[in-house]
């Protein structure tokens, strides 16, 4: 079995305490060194846009020991819990797809697909998938680490691969697409203000990094194919029967009892026959369904003064209500479903699906509610903000040629990216200092966008601030109980190695070639220079 160094890490991170005790510890280093960097009077300085001009402001570090920062981590507790960012969106989303799954819809789909799609095409459309899955925000956490589980698993194959493969796309490959998406204005809009800074004129378009982005998931999707086959799959054994037998959803093995009770000369026939009739009539409900519901959304996002028209705080608002309508889907057909092939015969069954979909979710609470407050902590203490200026000032300081920043800037992105999570928030303050720096270095504001994005995407698989990893934690415990952060470091950590490299020299190559980024998206400042 090959992959003995990723065993290895697999071994010693499991050894660590519990995932919930580690982030829980967490928050007390976390408090410990906020009060340190105060008593030491540590103090860094940002540069900011205010007014179409650059002002230097000190960031100083919040101590959570004193009397003021106990008091806002007891106030704040419940509240740090309550709106940590993934809760609310897997419990709503999972409440849908626990009875769309225990209906029998999914397995039968999965089961059908696995049937129509050729074996060697699995694995790239399983990393594919995830990396269009960004296009859905931050929903393809929720919806395709467990549909990727099952696939694999009906495959014949650890469906822990199979959720890895699908993680990798989401997270490691998070800024590519074969689309637009709502990272593309957001990033252009923080570009160009930072852009202003130097050039009050300057725009960046919302496509200036398309074309490339198209290339890189073309890109990633074939390494994402190749780590999977290569370093993840072949150290995951395989699944029994007896597992795969096991996933079996009560709703079909209830509809074979039923079907086996039946009188008949061949009960094992008729009961093949009636289960397969019980699929055909159920899916053609749950397709009858979709359509409906498809035919609603269009309408509801289409049509003006509709409830999901026009444009949110931030996005579309049907993008923003992404989630709730990945509810409405799934609950639909999978209710649909159940009442075709007899898995639902009254409302309690579709409750009790609820229910227990619900009930595996516990020990996530419990991840979610430390998880919480570590990294509600680390950003109210300001410790990974400074840590990112330190970075940036120290890039800055380096007399490099234009190819040689880029990969320096990736390098410090990547590195910030472990600190703090959030890809607007980190590049809101990253613009502003290095968008302007590079431009007068040469270099495109769009080729310095280009740059964060793949920084910022490739560690995201193994970072402990992106909050959803969590969620792939449970996904995976619920084929591996007692896998631990060891388990999804050994997973994650093929994709950032190689992911980081092979996108790196991409960029690079494009550097070279002289090719533009996108519709509107140069290499050089000033555009034509």
């Amino acid at each position: 079995m090959t992959g003995g160094w990723l065993n290895t890490v697999e071994r010693v991170g499991n050894r660590l305490p519990d995932p919930s005790t580690l982030f829980a510890l967490g928050t007390v280093v976390v408090m410990l060194l906020s009060q340190i960097a105060v008593w030491l009077g540590w103090s860094v300085s940002r540069t900011l846009e205010r007014d179409g001009k650059l002002v230097t402001e000190p960031i100083t570090p919040v101590s959570l020991l004193d009397a003021d920062g106990l008091w806002w981590l007891i106030s704040n507790l419940v509240k740090n819990f309550v709106e940590f960012p993934p809760l609310g969106l897997v419990l709503v989303g999972l409440l849908g797809i626990g009875v769309a799954e225990r209906s029998g819809l999914l397995p039968v789909l999965l089961r059908r697909l696995l049937a129509a799609a050729p074996g060697r095409l699995l694995v790239p459309m399983t990393v594919f998938v995830g990396i269009l899955s960004s296009l859905a925000l931050d929903a393809g956490y929720v919806v395709l680490p467990p549909l990727a589980g099952a696939l694999f698993l009906a495959a014949g194959r650890s469906p822990l691969a199979g959720i890895a493969a699908v993680t990798a796309g989401v997270t490691c490959g998070f800024s590519a697409n074969l689309f637009l998406t709502g990272l593309d204005p957001l990033l252009a809009g923080l570009s160009t203000a930072a852009a202003h800074l130097l050039d009050p004129d300057y725009e960046v378009a919302i496509s200036a990094n398309w074309w490339f982005m198209i290339v890189s998931t073309l890109l990633l999707t074939a390494a994402g194919a190749f780590v999977t086959r290569r370093f993840v799959e072949p150290r995951l054994p395989r699944p029994t029967a007896a597992e795969m037998a096991a996933e079996t959803p009560p709703a079909a093995a209830g509809s074979m009892a039923v079907s086996e009770a039946r009188a008949g000369v061949a009960p094992e026939v008729s009961a093949a026959a009636d289960a397969v009739q019980d699929e055909g009539r159920g899916l053609r409900f749950a397709g009858w369904t979709f359509a409906a519901l498809l035919a609603l959304l269009l309408a509801a996002v289409l049509i003006p003064g509709a409830p999901l028209a026009g444009e949110g705080a931030r996005f579309p608002r049907w993008m923003e209500a992404l989630v709730p309508i990945l509810l409405i889907v799934f609950l639909g057909t999978g209710l649909a479903y159940g009442i075709g092939a007899g898995s639902i015969r009254r409302d309690r069954d579709a409750v009790d699906m609820m229910g227990e979909t619900m009930r595996t979710m516990g020990p996530y609470l419990v991840l979610a509610f430390f998880a919480a407050q570590f990294i509600a902590c680390f950003g109210h203490s300001r410790l990974g903000e400074m840590l990112a200026v330190v970075g940036g000032g120290w890039l800055a300081q380096l007399a490099l040629d234009p190819a040689a920043l880029m990969l320096a800037f990736i390098a410090v992105v990547m590195a910030g990216n472990l600190l703090i999570g959030s890809a607007s928030a980190k590049y809101a303050f990253f613009a502003p200092v290095f968008v302007p720096m590079f431009m007068q270095a040469g270099i495109a504001p769009e080729l310095t966008q280009a740059a964060y994005r793949v920084g910022d995407s490739v560690t995201n698989g193994i970072t402990p601030f992106n909050p959803y990893l969590v969620i792939i934690l449970a996904f995976i415990r619920r084929y591996r109980p007692d896998a631990g952060l060891g388990t999804l470091v050994a997973l994650m950590l093929p994709y950032t190695l190689v992911f980081a490299p092979i996108w790196a020299a991409l960029l690079g190559l494009w550097v070279v070639a002289g090719w533009p980024l996108g519709p509107g998206g140069g290499l050089v400042y000033p555009p034509g220079g």
